[in-house]
Parts: structure tokens; sequence; C-alpha cells
């Protein structure tokens, strides 16, 4: 948006940590659009111990339940709500959980191999629908499946550490939604955000999170401000705004290496860095040749193009999926839209023409559709453009909405909002009916970035 040109111009120091556990723990609180979810029910996983460890350092079944939740598309059974705690397929009495509504079971075992290693083994059943293949490979096939073996819809088996198991469960989770929904789900990915803590010497904190905001991980810490955090396709750096020397620069941080470097310098703005599908370019919003413009560097030889050129502030670029176009924010009609421009050189044509402003957009994975910061009422909420037909969608209600950013799947979106005068951030569904809020523990958060899929 506009306003971000204008924080560019304060002066700012940076100081960079390595990435440590911290406290900026982000909660998430579920406002609107769990109670028409799909009713599915996760047991307690059993825990069979070889006597060396009390039990697994998290509750997978609790992770699996809250991810499931989170979605917003589905409603976990409470555990007292429960009729039985079954652990294998011979313990499953399927017109209990039919008698609940309950579409979808899961039951799982962990099993203790050795002191912090676990063998987890889980199935999913589908409670309604009889007739599915048996594709658990613990259940004999020779002949019909029968019982709930005929109801099964995916039957896996892994081994999980104690360094690796939260993440684990997150892929559990994403293996049921994708088995549920047909789509990939996008629980075993992160977050990037800044938390701003005043109480604190260097306030200014850039984290990266599990996408439910556990395992925050802090990875540069000032007592200025960071901005316009940006992920690498490939999950493994981000792309940011600081401000030393007295003026911005762009930095690519990697965060296994724990080291960062200088990629724009120029003289003026060097702001919103975001990187191409292909992880080759990098466009970015540069002033050093007098007007706020947007650019193309290419990473390897640091060579900056030119794309657009005119009187007007561009900015807030996005590359669409096929890294053959952009999309950009700027006044040149007069008031913030959109924009989109070829890099085959063609000129900028203007994509929204609802509303008097229109800004921060990005695009959802399938390249049909824009997410972006309208104007509605003299407020500013977040909303979802189709781009065959022109017509946008609002999806939030609150007031002071920004920095929208998509889930991989395109499923979910974060974005930066106020709420009683305190910055935090919030998600809804793409389809606006699921909404909720993720609130720090301590400070306050916004410039969420959402991280891509996960190898």
């Amino acid at each position: 948006m506009m306003k971000k040109i204008s924080k560019l111009l304060l002066t700012f120091g940076l100081s960079v940590l390595a990435a440590t556990a911290a406290r900026a723990e982000i909660d998430i609180l579920i406002t609107q659009g769990i109670d028409d979810a799909r009713p599915v029910a996760v047991v307690p996983f059993e825990f069979v111990s070889n006597g060396v460890t009390a039990a697994p350092p998290h509750d997978l079944a609790e992770i699996i339940a809250n991810d499931l939740r989170r979605s917003g598309l589905f409603r976990p059974l409470a555990i007292k709500d429960m009729p039985a705690q079954p652990h294998s397929l011979d313990q499953v009495s399927l017109d209990r959980w039919r008698s609940l509504g309950i579409e979808a079971l899961v039951i799982g075992k962990v099993e203790e191999v050795q002191t912090g290693q676990y063998r987890v083994t889980y199935d999913l059943l589908d409670v309604f629908r009889a007739g599915a293949p048996n594709v658990n490979p613990r259940v004999a096939t020779s002949g019909p499946a029968v019982g709930p073996a005929n109801h099964l819809l995916l039957s896996r088996e892994g081994i999980a550490n104690n360094s690796n198991y939260r993440r684990y469960g997150h892929r559990i989770a994403d293996a049921i939604y994708e088995k549920l929904t047909g789509e990939r789900g996008a629980f075993d990915t992160w977050i990037a955000y800044v938390n701003v803590d005043r109480t604190l010497s260097k306030p200014f904190q850039l984290y990266i999170a599990d996408s439910d905001g556990y395992n925050p991980q802090r990875i540069l810490a000032s007592n200025q401000s960071i901005m316009s955090p940006n992920w690498s396709p490939d999950g493994k750096k981000l792309a940011y705004v600081s401000f030393e020397n007295g003026r911005s620069e762009i930095f690519i941080h990697d965060i296994g290496a724990r080291s960062r470097e200088k990629v724009a310098s120029f003289k003026g703005i060097n702001s919103s860095p975001v990187w191409s599908p292909d992880g080759q370019r990098m466009a970015m919003v540069l002033s050093k040749d007098g007007n706020a413009e947007i650019y193309v560097m290419d990473l390897a030889s640091r060579k900056v193009t030119r794309l657009t050129n005119h009187w007007a502030i561009d900015t807030e670029p996005a590359w669409a999926p096929d890294g053959r176009s952009l999309v950009f924010t700027s006044d040149r009609g007069g008031k913030p839209q959109i924009y989109r421009v070829n890099l085959s050189g063609s000129l900028p044509e203007r994509v929204t023409f609802e509303g008097r402003y229109n800004a921060g957009a990005e695009f959802t994975p399938d390249g049909k559709r824009l997410v972006l910061v309208q104007q509605v009422g003299g407020v500013y909420r977040i909303a979802v453009l189709d781009l065959a037909t022109g017509s946008s969608q609002v999806l939030t209600e609150t007031q002071l909405d920004e920095s929208p950013t998509l889930a991989p799947n395109g499923s979910m979106i974060i974005y930066a909002t106020a709420v009683r005068g305190r910055q935090l951030l919030s998600a809804v569904s793409l389809d606006g009916r699921f909404k909720a809020r993720l609130p720090s523990n301590q400070g306050e958060v916004k410039a969420p970035a959402w991280s891509p899929f996960l190898d």
C-alpha cells in the first residue's frame, strides 16, 4: 500500500542474531465458521512403551485434530464426547460413530522403538461409505474386505523421533486433509512474521514458526523496524527489507546457514522483494532512477531490469504463478489500483475497477484470482478478485486489514489487522466462511508471509 512507501523514508538500524527459539508464540482463536464444518473424530493414539520413556514429546492426535479444525473444513469431536477410543480396526464399531454423524474416523498407535524414536501407524476410515478398497497392508486381502476394513481410505506407518515429532503430526494431517478433500494439505508449512514488543531493548523481531504458531524461531532482532519478509520458492530463505546506514536495503537470509547477504542497496528506496516462481529472479521496488518503479533482478548476475516507467508510485509487485507477468499497486489513475505488466515489455494494464482503493495483491495458486486489500466504506478489508469476471468478494469484517498472504494450497489467507487498537494476525478462508485470530503472547504482530510447501 502507499503508506509503505512513506515508511521507507524513515531511518532505521538492524542487528542480526542467530536463529533462536523465543517467546513470541502465536495463539489461534477461531471466531467464525466451525459449526457447519464436516464432523470428524481423531481418537487419541495408543502409546506402547518399551519402558524407556513415559510418553512421546507431543500428542499426535491433538496436533492432527487442531490442524483439521484450523482448516475451517472439519469439526473434530471432543474427546469427552467420543463413544469409544479404539486403536485398531477390530475395535471399531462404525454404528456408534454413525449415530453421532461422524463422517471420518482416525485411529492410531505410537510404539516406542528406542529412546526418542517411535513407530507411528494410523488409519483413516470413511464412516458412512462402504466399498473402498482395502488399503491397509496389515489387513489380509485374501477375499473381500469386511467391516471397518471396507471403509478404509488411508493406512500408513512410519518412524518419527523427538526432533520431528510435531512435524510428523502435521504431515499426517496433510495426508488426511488431501484424502478427504482432494486438495494438498498445507499444515506442514511455516509462517514468517514481524513481532513488535516494546518491552524489549530490540523490540522489532522477525520470526518463523510452524503454521499453527508453535516452535517460533527468531531470525532477526532490531531496535528499529523490519519489513516485507518473503519466502524463496524452496522455503529455505527469506528476503526482507532492513534499514542500515540510514536507508533501506534488501537482504536474503539463509535460514539453515543462519547467514545473510545484501542484494539491493541502491540510492533511494529498496523495497518489496518478491521471489519469482522459479527462484532465479526477484521483483522489487527501486527509486534509483528518481521515482519508485518496479524492477526485476536476475539473482545470479544481480542485473536489474526496469518494468515500469511512470510519474506515479508503483509498488507491491507480485508474480503470476507462471512467472510471465507481475501485478503491482499504482496510483497512476489517481487512486491506488492493481495493474498487470508482462515481462515481455508490454504496457501495464489496469486490473481492478471495483472500489476507489485496491492494493497489495497476491495471486491464488491457480492464477485465476487475486487476494488484495480493498477499501470498503472508508475501511480496509481483504477481498478476492475473480480475474475472468472482474468481480470481487470482501472476506473480512475488520477495519485496518493489510498484507494478505496465502497458504500454498490457496485455501486460507493470513493477514495483518488491528483489533481494539492492537496489531495482530487474522486468518480467513478463501470463501470467507471461516475466520480466526492469531494474537501473539507478547507484543504485536504484522507483515505475515506464508511459506511454500516444504519437502
